[in-house]
């Protein structure tokens, strides 16, 4: 495919997401029907159309206009891209800019264009970041890095380092975690490296990994949110025994098979599966959140996300915290974690669960911002006395 014909296809994604689909439906969707695009046309178009959703306001006003071909302008505009070059019809291409679309659009200058952010929510990131709000918002419009975590049972840091670069895989230290490599090259041949399928690495958000670099030494840990198993495998590594428990036991599908990959054991429980008498050093609650720290991935998440769903979450944090305390031993702790920035999902929820429950302290609580190194995430341990 040729530039504009990646451009052509992005503004049809777009439309379709416009008109109601999710991201991912959209996008599959058109590869599914598409069958002439490669896997670079694919891998392409899908950076133009999370870059659109990641600046959907800024575009818009840019581009003059709400529609696919209007942002698509928006979006080229922004990276100073030669449009004329790009919207010629021709192989497929978008039909040239009419006098109208030359002259259409504006600098944004409203701070939730410039932010792109919701309107409502402009004062709960404000009041959440203070004077790094601006500079965050505008961090967060960017790719976010990809990074891997080092199964340090099986390898060493360097181990993974050489290897990787020997399949032109280049990588750096992360300083977040000292099991975390941000990966400079040739992203897409991870999976595919043998350090991968040898279970040397893993995928893992840096400042995810050093939320479970916090937690304190122990022997039995319960990942009650487990979803994919991402810290449940990173706790294995510790030494931990781990059990994994999700409310949608579908989620854990793959836990086994990346266990063992990475040469731990890791016990799966669906709900029904968790006796009450269970108790554990550990219990880690990585749970449902906005995902405001980790929007660059999923950008349209902050686009679905209303004022009720964020009070629903709320409500959905505070019962996951009173119930996984009852599978906490009298000295363990209780790991709260979200991966989101706003307060109302971190310190609002761990001082609620405070007054709740008498007898609980806070003994850490930490925030990692979103960053050119990881996502945004919180975290805090709840201890007995």
């Amino acid at each position: 495919m040729t530039p504009g014909a990646r451009v052509a296809a992005s503004i049809e994604i777009i439309d379709d997401i416009l008109a109601g689909q999710a991201a991912e439906q959209a996008l599959t969707r058109w590869a599914r029907n598409s069958r002439f695009a490669g896997s670079k046309d694919r891998a392409a178009i899908r950076d133009l159309v999370f870059a659109a959703l990641r600046t959907w306001r800024s575009d818009a006003v840019l581009g003059g206009g709400e529609d696919g071909r209007a942002r698509m302008i928006g979006r080229l505009r922004a990276d100073d891209a030669d449009i004329d070059a790009l919207f010629d019809d021709a192989g497929h291409a978008p039909a040239p800019l009419t006098d109208e679309e030359r002259q259409a659009g504006a600098t944004p200058t409203e701070i939730g264009d410039r932010w792109n952010l919701p309107e409502w929510l402009l004062p709960q990131w404000q009041a959440a970041l203070g004077d790094d709000a601006e500079a965050i918002a505008l961090i967060a419009q960017d790719r976010a890095p990809i990074t891997l975590r080092v199964n340090t049972r099986v390898c060493s840091v360097a181990d993974v380092q050489s290897a990787l670069e020997s399949e032109q895989v280049l990588t750096e230290a992360n300083s977040l975690s000292p099991t975390a490599l941000t990966v400079l090259s040739n992203p897409r041949r991870v999976r595919q490296s043998q350090a991968y399928i040898d279970g040397w690495i893993e995928m893992q958000d840096a400042a995810s990994q050093a939320v479970v670099d916090a937690i304190p030494d122990g022997t039995r840990a319960l990942d009650y949110c487990a979803g994919g198993g991402g810290k449940a495998l990173a706790l294995a590594a510790r030494g931990f025994t781990v059990w994994a428990h999700d409310i949608a036991p579908g989620r854990m599908a793959d836990i086994p098979d990346r266990a063992e990959r990475a040469g731990v054991q890791i016990r799966v429980v669906a709900p029904d599966q968790l006796p009450a008498k269970e108790k554990f050093d550990v219990v880690l609650c990585d749970a449902p959140c906005s995902g405001s720290g980790a929007w660059r991935r999923s950008p349209e998440g902050k686009w679905a996300l209303t004022q009720q769903r964020l009070d629903e979450l709320n409500g959905i944090q505070d019962e996951i915290l009173d119930t996984a305390m009852g599978h906490v031993t009298p000295e363990g702790t209780l790991v709260y974690v979200t991966c989101s920035v706003l307060t109302c999902e971190n310190e609002d929820r761990i001082d609620a669960f405070l007054a709740r429950h008498a007898g609980w302290t806070c003994s850490f609580r930490k925030r990692w911002t979103i960053s050119a190194e990881g996502d945004g995430f919180f975290t805090a341990h709840l201890t007995r006395g």
